[in-house]
């Protein structure tokens, strides 16, 4: 059983969403002893001046203002460091990421905290974590050339340190949504837990 699980939705859809529907059954899957929950349709603010201002401050020299820039953003980085796995549920939007799910990126791809820069280019921060992306779309096959969205996402992830990446993938669905979706729900079942 995994200790911690950070379980991601990215869909703006509550209700009626393929990918919240395959990330809860993903999570219960892998069984945790703690679920922390992130739920982007209650968006996340986009990165202003302020921000970048107060992020490229030394932690040492940060005013009040500056902290409470980076509250939200420490809080969800500290919910990357604490997690063993991170399932999210990641519905392809116009062949790539939603909007909610590029602003936690931003958010969360910090120098110093989950990357840093070395002689030799950019290391993640967060080694020895698993992911695991339920990805759902109405027409674009996942992998393929205009799938900007998996490859992303796993880039991303493998930039601050999460190589191990499963994918869940329920996609094409406008073209036949019970064959995908059953497709999906078993390859759910077969994830190593």
């Amino acid at each position: 059983m995994t200790k911690t699980i950070l379980h991601i939705d990215a869909s703006a859809r509550r209700d009626g969403s393929a990918t919240r529907d395959l990330s809860d059954r993903i999570v219960k899957h892998l069984g945790a002893a703690r679920i922390i929950r992130r739920d982007l349709a209650s968006p996340l603010p986009l990165l202003t001046e302020d921000w970048i201002n107060a992020n490229f401050t030394p932690a040492d020299q940060r005013d009040e203002t500056q902290r409470d820039q980076l509250a939200l953003s420490d809080t969800l980085v500290n919910e990357l460091q604490e997690a063993d796995t991170i399932v999210v549920g990641l519905p392809i939007y116009n062949f790539s990421v939603p909007a909610a799910f590029k602003a936690w990126i931003d958010l969360v791809a910090r120098v110093g905290l989950t990357f840093s820069y070395t002689e030799n280019g950019p290391k993640g921060l967060l080694e020895g974590k698993r992911a695991v992306l339920a990805i759902a779309s109405g027409g674009t096959a996942v992998g393929s050339e205009v799938d900007f969205a998996t490859n992303y996402a796993k880039h991303v992830l493998g930039f601050i340190g999460i190589h191990e990446v499963d994918v869940v993938a329920a996609d094409q669905m406008a073209l036949d949504a019970e064959t995908t979706l059953a497709k999906a729900q078993k390859a759910v079942l077969e994830l190593a837990a």
